[in-house]
């Protein structure tokens, strides 16, 4: 599957992290401690990733930027789809023996969402994804045949993992892990500055983690696009040491009426049909990349009803039809 990058916008509306460097608001971070802002940026998992960590030393913080970068490259030499992987290892052989223990990790908590969600969520509908890019490469979409069969080749319940081997039980099935991969590797990026005494970070691997405080008794805040106009903030977040991740219909789609886009209900075969964009706090960046997506196939309903059962989990869920739904603890600021 193609990047789905969220649009989330980083603290005061900035496009990303980097740009932050410079920003007086986040220079002015801890004056009594003279911390400073720290940058380094690549590319892993399709995207752009951008860290930020403020610290006292420069030596340190580099340190820490080039272990939490390293990290989720190597989040992305095991589960991207776009070079050779051990995730195309596994669709394209159908097994995979010797996982590395992080593609275990992934896929175990993939298939404990799938449970959860009743299949809401499922990390296979890779054979759909194919379909409609295929038939959008020759301009149309595809058939209700071939939508059929692709979906046929879909089900959570036939990928076997443990910790020998991956196996997919049945010819044509294929694995995305683009639901999930994004925000594990933000809280592996987020371990390693953790590891190198960092107390405040910002991480933008297409999902955000957060540590700390950007100022002095201010959190990062973090901006949710309006799905309809790229250049307009729906939120601005308060994000309390927990990680935001957004899913929705408008950076991947194969019709311009965002009908038909990149998430798929494993149900149907064809992308659901109620909320434009879902943005999910959570502990973690995986259970924020996760429930994004899980919710956008849930609607807003069943979504705010699993919200409520997970500790540490708050959403805010905007309709096609610009209806808003939120949870009671998010922490939301004036657009």
């Amino acid at each position: 599957m193609m990047n789905r990058r969220k649009m989330i916008w980083s603290s005061l509306g900035l496009g990303s992290v980097a740009a932050l460097a410079g920003f007086g608001a986040v220079a002015s971070v801890a004056h009594a401690r003279d911390l400073k802002p720290y940058t380094l940026s690549g590319r892993a998992l399709g995207t752009k990733v951008s860290l930020l960590v403020l610290h006292t030393d420069a030596d340190k913080a580099q340190a820490a930027l080039a272990d939490a970068l390293a990290e989720v490259q190597g989040v992305d030499a095991v589960m991207t789809l776009y070079h050779d992987s051990q995730l195309v290892a596994l669709n394209r052989d159908g097994e995979l023996f010797r996982p590395d223990a992080r593609l275990l990790e992934v896929l175990r908590y993939s298939q404990e969402l799938a449970d959860r969600t009743n299949g809401a969520f499922d990390v296979t509908v890779q054979p759909l994804w194919d379909a409609f890019v295929q038939a959008k490469a020759q301009g149309g979409l595809p058939t209700d045949e071939t939508v059929r069969n692709a979906g046929a080749r879909v089900g959570w319940r036939d990928l076997d993992v443990s910790d020998e081997a991956v196996r997919l039980r049945r010819p044509g099935m294929a694995v995305t892990l683009n639901g999930v991969a994004q925000g594990y590797a933000a809280d592996r990026a987020l371990s390693a500055v953790r590891r190198h005494g960092i107390e405040h970070a910002l991480i933008d691997a297409g999902e955000f983690d957060t540590l700390g405080r950007k100022q002095q008794e201010k959190p990062w805040v973090l901006g949710v696009q309006n799905p309809r106009n790229a250049e307009a903030l729906s939120a601005r977040l308060a994000v309390d040491g927990r990680a935001l991740a957004t899913s929705g219909d408008y950076e991947t789609y194969f019709t311009p009426d965002f009908v038909n886009h990149h998430i798929f209900d494993p149900a149907t075969g064809h992308s659901p049909t109620e909320l434009a964009s879902t943005s999910v706090l959570a502990p973690t960046a995986l259970q924020a990349d996760g429930l994004s997506t899980a919710f956008m196939v849930l609607g807003a309903e069943r979504a705010l009803a699993l919200a409520a059962t997970l500790p540490g989990v708050d959403a805010l869920l905007i309709g096609k039809n610009g209806q808003t739904w939120q949870t009671p603890g998010l922490p939301a600021l004036t657009a």
